[in-house]
């Protein structure tokens, strides 16, 4: 059954950082808007006339709730029009048009097994909605690790959330990878860091992917390398 589309008014408006927006939604409407943490919608923005040049897909970045409150974040694309309609146009109030949920990129059934997060930049959206879903919620589950790549510090996405939940929860581990400049004595990508602690193969392993597509390709040739099989791999294109 296809999708309809849903009204959604713009409650806060802020930057991630610097090259980040940040946005939280109210869907209109008085049932829940039920989704899968991991799990995306689609925009019809007035950026054009033919509809692909108009939507826009994105993943919510918070577990769900029972408020209807949606959260996403947007990077900031030199001469993209999307990005400069989140940056340059939009307001708070303001109404936009989206339907979903969709996507099969979602929290596993098994928990019970190693459940490793590779991502760059706002591919830390979907991760963040399953992270927050699972340690909200209390979700029974073995051991959860994020790994987090981008180039400088001031890139780095909930950051503060994500190592206070490390520093809580004994369950959850989190790295972060930059390529630009040092971060906790490590410089570099998010390869070197999955590489470094899972050359050992183990069965009760996951490895869900989200970022760009040569951060995928190249995660999908060292994992396969490493002896890891596509029933080990799950990712999504971002960006």
């Amino acid at each position: 059954m296809p999708r309809k589309w849903t009204a959604a008014q713009v409650e806060e408006l802020g930057y991630a950082s610097p090259s980040v927006r940040s946005l939280i939604l109210k869907v209109d409407q008085e049932t829940p808007f039920d989704f899968e943490p991991g799990q995306f919608v689609t925009f019809d923005l007035d950026i054009g006339e033919k509809r692909l040049e108009r939507w826009r897909s994105y993943s919510i970045a918070n577990p769900p709730n029972t408020k209807n409150k949606l959260e996403f974040i947007i990077s900031k694309i030199e001469g993209g029009k999307a990005s400069d309609y989140f940056f340059d146009k939009l307001q708070l109030s303001d109404t936009l048009q989206m339907k979903g949920p969709q996507g099969t990129f979602t929290l596993p059934q098994n928990l019970d097994q190693e459940i490793i997060m590779v991502c760059t930049g706002t591919g830390v959206a979907p991760f963040k909605s399953m992270i927050e879903h699972v340690f909200e919620n209390k979700i029974p589950h073995k051991a959860i690790h994020l790994i987090f790549g981008t180039r400088h510090k001031e890139g780095i996405l909930y950051h503060d959330y994500f190592k206070q939940l490390a520093e809580s929860e004994s369950s959850f581990k989190y790295s972060v990878a930059l390529s630009r400049e040092s971060y906790d004595g490590f410089q570099g990508y998010v390869h070197e860091v999955y590489t470094r602690h899972y050359a050992q193969i183990a069965d009760n392993r996951l490895f869900m992917l989200c970022g760009w597509q040569n951060m995928i390709d190249e995660a999908i040739e060292r994992l396969n390398g490493l002896g890891y099989g596509k029933d080990k791999l799950v990712y999504e294109l971002y960006g």
